[in-house]
């Protein structure tokens, strides 16, 4: 398995706008390209005071290497172009590649 994992620093004045457009349109449009399996979409709790910006960080998990570099290739430049369009100079970003090693799940932590 592996996980792609963006990192998002968004300007405050922004972020509302952002988050709606991930979960309405640039989630939903990453995941029709059949690349991945699932992602998880989470906010980051221990900001730096006076950082301007919130962050947010996507993990996309893909089946294989392959299937990351179809995303790679075939459809990962036209999806960023889209996000900077319309967020030019109120975010940045940073994308990271991991090999899933082991994975582990706990099916009760209720305590």
């Amino acid at each position: 398995m592996i996980v792609y994992s963006v990192t998002v620093s968004i300007d405050l004045a922004r972020e509302a706008d952002w988050v709606a457009w991930m979960r309405q349109t640039h989630l939903p449009e990453v995941m029709a390209t059949g690349c991945f399996a699932h992602y998880r979409f989470c906010r980051l709790l221990n900001e730096e005071p006076g950082s301007g910006g919130a962050t947010y960080n996507v993990h996309y998990l893909a089946p294989s290497l392959a299937h990351y570099d179809a995303y790679r290739l075939e459809h990962a430049p036209a999806l960023q172009a889209k996000t900077a369009g319309l967020f030019a100079g109120q975010f940045h970003a940073f994308r990271t590649l991991l090999e899933v090693v082991e994975q582990n799940s706990y099916t009760d932590l209720a305590d």
